[in-house]
């Protein structure tokens, strides 16, 4: 039997990138996916990719009625849910002396109210055994040059791992992070450009950018019974560049 087999899952962020490669592990594993972005065109392109085992709902994990119409799709459909990936996430760069308040406002509305949201909304659907995936990032453990609040924003979401697993204390409700190091996904490329994402890569032991499909092989190990004994935990799959 496939790891997920029977299991429903939201992926948040995922029409592109890490989001759209783990809804295709999680279903390839047996799992029914939900995915959920801002953009109505990377949903419809993903949708075609994924199959009939997935569907799509367009909204902001910064709008709490465009969770609860998620999670209202979710229940409608299947009753119930027993993953959720929240890994919807922004970044952009911006030295000390030229952080905005609206850069400041935008990273952490999406990257620590849209993960708050997007966990505490699901729980009356999360069954007993269920898993919460975090996306966080080797930013939250590293010095970054321009990069200081959406650091800051990756090491919040650890904590809040941290802490939800002492929250979920007897529920049977397990919460791990997933930090992916550089990463050839759109918004990493938008962002940081190939040439640097790529120079960063070949500073890894691994020396190379790593590909979405093995972040997404992470995800499904941490959203099956594999992990059963993992809460509260970090896992980088980073090519060893916070590692050494």
């Amino acid at each position: 039997m496939r790891r997920l087999e029977n299991k429903t899952a939201v992926v948040t962020g995922g029409g592109t990138g890490i989001g759209l490669a783990t809804a295709r592990r999680f279903i390839e594993e047996g799992a029914f996916v939900f995915i959920f972005g801002r953009r109505q065109e990377p949903l419809d392109a993903a949708l075609k990719q994924l199959g009939p085992n997935a569907r799509a709902v367009r909204g902001s994990v910064t709008d709490l009625a465009d969770l609860d119409r998620l999670y209202d799709a979710v229940k409608a459909e299947r009753g119930g849910l027993d993953i959720v990936f929240a890994n919807a996430g922004t970044g952009d760069v911006a030295a000390l002396g030229a952080i905005t308040p609206e850069h400041y406002a935008a990273t952490f509305d999406v990257n620590v109210k849209g993960t708050v949201f997007t966990v505490q909304k699901a729980l009356p659907l999360l069954s007993a055994g269920a898993s919460i995936i975090l996306t966080g990032s080797t930013t939250g453990v590293m010095g970054t040059p321009q990069f200081s609040v959406y650091s800051a924003s990756k090491a919040a979401v650890r904590n809040l791992a941290r802490s939800w697993a002492l929250d979920l204390r007897g529920t049977g409700i397990r919460v791990n992070v997933l930090s992916p190091g550089p990463t050839k996904t759109e918004l990493a490329l938008e962002v940081v450009g190939e040439a640097a994402l790529a120079a960063l890569g070949a500073t890894t032991p691994t020396g190379r950018m790593g590909d979405p499909s093995e972040t997404a092989a992470v995800a499904a190990f941490l959203a099956s019974p594999d992990s059963s004994f993992m809460t509260g935990g970090e896992v980088f799959v980073d090519g060893g560049l916070a590692q050494v």
